[in-house]
């Protein structure tokens, strides 16, 4: 399973290199069972409707163009910013940030009930607020372990594909 993680592009004999394959299939890969089930409630709570307003073949070509452009943007951060961690990168956050994107596009007022703290909030201000948060942590790197970059490139990919839609 080691193999399908995304690993950052390095030359070292001890950890497994970059493979294109990785692009996709980190997004399979999770780091806990916590981790997974908020990826997936959170696939099914927003995917659902998104799927149902364009079809199955939009959503999943949608979601995998998040997925591989989280992907690519977590690469470049970590080449550009001289960060060469030894570790892979694995989640569905990436593509569940592009979800977020497209259901605040198109369902702009719809009310999400968060849980900490336990207040509604419109789907339209969450997505920017978690946006501008993701941003702020990626930039302090205050939180370490979270690929901050690939949540807002899922972001940057999903705005790819719903220009002019």
């Amino acid at each position: 399973m080691i193999y399908f993680a995304l690993w950052p592009m390095h030359i070292n004999p001890n950890f497994p290199s970059f493979d294109l394959w990785q692009l996709a299939t980190y997004s399979f890969l999770h780091g806990s069972v916590t981790h997974l089930f908020f990826n997936m409630f959170a696939l099914y709570i927003f995917g659902q409707r998104l799927e149902s307003l364009f079809g199955t073949a939009w959503f999943l070509k949608y979601y995998f163009a998040c997925v591989i452009t989280a992907a690519m943007t977590h690469l470049l951060f970590m080449f550009f910013s001289g960060e060469n961690l030894m570790r892979p990168t694995v989640g569905a956050s990436g593509g569940v940030f592009g979800l977020l994107l497209a259901y605040a596009k198109f369902f702009p007022d719809s009310r999400l009930m968060l849980l900490f703290p336990p207040i509604p909030i419109k789907a339209k201000h969450f997505v920017i607020l978690y946006g501008c948060l993701e941003l702020f942590l990626g930039i302090t790197g205050s939180v370490r372990g979270i690929a901050h970059f690939a949540h807002l490139g899922g972001m940057v990919g999903g705005y790819l594909m719903l220009r002019g839609r």
